[in-house]
């Protein structure tokens, strides 16, 4: 007996989750829910906090020391190890005529603006970085056409 082998990946839904990594959770959880508005759903002191960014999307923020280790033999979740060093990248999808009104939010919050420009395609991108250094776009979801 054979097994056919498919010619195509099966579908996908789209990006269920992505992940950050930030040495110091408190920071991450004051600027990703009192900054960028984003509600945390669950957090493991130490561990990690994930927040809600769209009905089918979460943003997750790990400290890497502890997603570094590989799970106990007898762990109910046995998620394999993972993080990383230095700044990440993450982008959050915001609307065209908001992109104003996001510059001065983080402005009188005193984040400043690391980049702010308009792409060939003249779609526009913000850029800030989160207290763990990572990078963050606010961007017109028209950047990729």
């Amino acid at each position: 007996m054979t097994t056919a082998v498919p010619t195509a990946a099966p579908p996908a839904l789209g990006t269920l989750e992505s992940a950050l990594y930030a040495d110091d959770l408190d920071a991450a959880l004051a600027f990703w829910r009192d900054v960028m508005g984003l509600e945390p759903f669950q957090t493991a002191p130490g561990r990690h906090v994930f927040f809600r960014v769209a009905p089918m999307q979460v943003l997750l923020v790990f400290n890497p020391a502890a997603t570094e280790q590989p799970p106990r033999p007898d762990a109910r979740l046995p998620v394999p190890p993972h993080g990383a060093r230095g700044p990440g990248h993450f982008c959050l999808a915001v609307p065209a005529a908001e992109m104003d009104h996001w510059r001065d939010h983080l402005t009188a919050r005193g984040i400043v603006i690391e980049a702010d420009f308009h792409w060939p395609n003249g779609a526009r991108s913000i850029y800030v970085r989160d207290p763990a250094g990572n990078s963050i776009e606010l961007a017109d979801p028209a950047i990729w056409g």
